[in-house]
């Protein structure tokens, strides 16, 4: 496996569909913005699209691919017969809870979205919406099931660019806001479910060549199928600890008017590089070190850990620097137009400023505990995120009424530093985890070039800053260009201090 070409893989289709997200959300900012509809519309949003991000973004895959690896090396038959057991269990279980949860959605949304129990308007519609958007959450974790057995056979694209279908479908839904006025809300509700289900038809198609799908309502639990349903909620909430992080925060952001709003649009900016500084690099390392690790391969364990790491933080250091410089310049360009107005801005830029703070920390969880997650513990990383959740809950309410929402994102970001650096600490305690000679090397080229970047990327925004004012039509465009620019010159500064090497593209891992 090269490390790289299958990161850029998954990056590949993951920045595609975060372009295309961009383009949901423009356009979800123009005809919502942040009022009423919005708020109602992104608690329903939130639950069923957490859970995708749960399962889809390398969660499943910590409980799923360790074990399915161990169940091919003895044969496609075994390893068929585990996949359909788990899948005939998943398939029950999900249906079960999406069927209780429709007939108790009321108490649902009062515990996901407490805030909105006063305005009887807002809590019907986020009811109403809620209820359409839900069948999602089915369908999305059945195709992540998908997704992890391509993954397993070292097969990414499909994996990463069926999140795309979601965005296409919701595209086309807002392109006809014209015509269907307020009940465009309702409409992208249903958008949202029937792009999971297209989903889970496009993912079929492509792993049928790996794995034939037999449902089996007379299940025999064996002791790998219960210990696979045993480490799948700790590695939920240990690989998803952010998104379980943020939707705390939303939870509590509901107090607040238009306050989730300002969440989810910050949220989306920074969650374009997590998905390939963090999660892609998780989902591409698992199933090559769990097979290491059960080939007790040290060379090659420490090599691909060490690698994923410094990529990691290859790509998401000069991110957080960017983002921290130019939070107010990306929103209002991103977002700044029609219903979205300044105060909007301001806010949002606020809450991105500090994600910004964590962002290393966000991708350092994912590729640490992907290290765990192929030595089959899923314990330690549970423990510890339970803990970070724990005190991202106290930091949030104890100040939320002193400063408003923007504790959350600060809370998040403390939470996660102190996740990531538990993580290490006992990654090195266990023996999981050393250092090699080159990655520390690496790493102080890598600060350099990132430090030098932020230079460069302050003087663009200085240089445009007329341009990027918020009242500006093609401030857009100005971003663009800034960007590309401050890439640029990260990426010729990286080169020439060796921060990053042509030859690293064709190593194989």
């Amino acid at each position: 496996m090269n490390l790289l070409k299958s990161t850029g893989t998954f990056g590949f289709y993951t920045i595609l569909s975060r372009i295309l997200g961009y383009i949901r959300d423009i356009l979800i900012a123009i005809f919502l913005g942040t009022g009423l509809l919005a708020d109602a519309f992104f608690v329903a949003f939130r639950i069923p699209n957490t859970f995708r991000r749960l399962f889809s973004e390398g969660t499943f895959n910590a409980a799923f691919v360790p074990t399915y690896a161990s169940e091919m090396l003895r044969g496609k038959k075994q390893s068929n017969k585990f996949a359909n057991d788990i899948f005939s269990l998943l398939f029950l279980s999900l249906l079960l809870i999406t069927l209780i949860v429709q007939l108790f959605m009321p108490v649902f949304v009062s515990i996901i979205a407490p805030g909105f129990v006063g305005d009887i308007e807002k809590m019907t519609i986020a009811i109403t919406l809620t209820r359409i958007t839900f069948p999602f959450l089915l369908f999305i974790c059945l195709a992540s099931f998908f997704a992890a057995i391509l993954n397993s056979h070292n097969k990414f694209a499909a994996a990463s660019g069926a999140p795309i279908i979601l965005n296409i479908v919701l595209v086309l839904v807002l392109l006809f806001s014209g015509y269907l006025g307020d009940y465009l809300v309702y409409y992208i509700s249903y958008g949202v479910s029937l792009a999971g289900f297209l989903q889970l038809l496009f993912l079929y198609k492509f792993v049928r060549k790996h794995y034939s799908l037999k449902i089996n309502f007379k299940i025999k639990i064996s002791h790998k199928v219960k210990m696979f349903f045993k480490k799948l909620l700790p590695s939920i909430f240990s690989s998803g600890v952010t998104q379980i992080n943020i939707l705390v925060g939303t939870i509590i952001a509901s107090f607040q008017a238009s306050a989730v709003s300002y969440l989810y649009y910050a949220d989306r900016i920074y969650q374009i590089n997590l998905a390939i500084a963090g999660i892609a690099i998780g989902v591409v390392v698992l199933p090559q070190l769990s097979k290491h690790v059960q080939s007790k391969k040290k060379d090659k364990i420490l090599l691909i850990q060490n690698k994923a790491l410094e990529l990691s933080l290859f790509l998401s250091l000069p991110a957080s620097i960017a983002l921290i410089l130019g939070s107010e310049q990306i929103i209002s360009a991103l977002f700044g137009y029609g219903s979205f107005d300044q105060n909007s801005v301001l806010n949002s830029s606020l809450a991105l400023y500090y994600f910004a703070l964590g962002l290393p920390a966000f991708a350092l969880i994912k590729v640490f505990s992907s290290f765990f997650f192929a030595n089959h513990n899923t314990k330690t990383p549970f423990y510890i995120s339970l803990i970070s959740v724990i005190l991202n809950i106290i930091i949030s309410v104890y100040y939320f009424n002193e400063i408003g929402f923007i504790i959350i994102p600060i809370a998040t970001t403390i939470s996660s530093w102190f996740n990531g650096i538990l993580l290490f600490v006992f990654l090195k305690n266990g023996n999981f985890f050393s250092f090699n000679q080159i990655f520390i090397i690496k790493f102080f080229k890598i600060v350099i070039a990132s430090i030098l970047m932020g230079f460069v990327f302050q003087l663009l925004l200085n240089l445009f800053q007329d341009e990027l004012a918020f009242e500006q039509t093609y401030k857009s465009l100005y971003l663009v260009l800034s960007a590309l620019l401050g890439l640029a010159s990260y990426l010729i500064i990286s080169y020439f201090i060796k921060a990053f090497k042509i030859s690293d593209i064709q190593l194989k891992y």
